[in-house]
């Protein structure tokens, strides 16, 4: 007869060690890169608003199949640290499909609510950029720098994806539990999910911090009264999505930018 194994869940010093490690090798050592990148922008002779940060680079010019591959592999690694936190979660005892909700009980809601939090995230996060270059605390920011290709589109999707299910997992859903699995309060919790999540977009500028410190306050409020990751994604994936595709538009037609 298979009996069950009871699973202990770890002392909080074990915890604490564990995500630590997650977030050194995923977001927590971007936002290391991305404060040394961002010092290295204002130490420039050119002021922090006349920089270029560029976004989803050819990775070998030239070469479109080797550039494709370099592409997939940089997304496909960069979703690893998700999957890693979930494996850890689900050893731990707890059903991370249930804590994270990613399962498919709410497929509507999930929808509806991820495209409505795009809307309120988005729009005045756009007016924020705007702001915040103007102001000279931001550089600009291009997109998306892929050759006109015909995998630039699917690969920019994907690059969004994994964005997407990188972040919400890591910085909402495990590290918000772990957090109060170890005794942080509410309020600690969420304002540290927010500053990690705004530390790690420092490399664009002053303005990408606060913009997205504030969308990781509602992000982790949100996630903490519904226990759902998955309306968080879709968020995430449609914003990136957007910036992604309206600036390769606008870039390709426009020429402004």
């Amino acid at each position: 007869m298979i009996t069950a194994v009871q699973v202990h869940r770890p002392p909080g010093p074990v915890l604490r060690r564990e995500v630590l490690l997650v977030l050194g090798v995923s977001l927590g050592a971007s936002a290391v890169y991305s404060i040394v990148s961002l010092l290295a922008k204002l130490t420039a002779p050119a002021p922090l608003a006349s920089q270029t940060t560029a976004l989803n680079p050819s990775q070998a010019p030239g070469r479109p199949w080797l550039d494709l591959t370099y592409q997939l592999l940089g997304i496909f690694f960069a979703v690893v640290p998700a999957l890693l936190a979930i494996h850890l979660l689900n050893r731990t005892g707890d059903d991370a499909r249930r804590v994270l909700g990613v399962d498919r009980q709410r497929p509507w809601f999930d929808l509806g609510t991820g495209v409505g939090l795009a809307a309120v995230i988005g729009i005045p996060g756009l007016g924020l950029y705007v702001a915040a270059r103007e102001l000279g605390i931001n550089t600009t920011v291009a997109a998306a720098n892929l050759p006109d290709l015909w995998w630039s589109v699917p690969v920019l999707i994907l690059a969004a994806a994994g964005n997407a299910a990188l972040e919400e997992v890591v910085v909402v859903g495990y590290l918000l539990t772990r957090l109060q699995e170890i005794g942080w309060r509410t309020w600690a919790a969420v304002l540290a999910s927010s500053v990690l999540r705004g530390s790690y977009h420092l490399y664009q500028g002053f303005g990408a911090f606060v913009g997205n410190a504030i969308m990781g306050v509602v992000f982790a409020l949100f996630y903490l009264r519904t226990r759902r990751v998955l309306p968080l994604v879709i968020a995430h994936l449609i914003l990136d999505v957007v910036a992604y595709l309206g600036y390769t538009y606008l870039r390709d037609r426009v020429g402004f930018l």
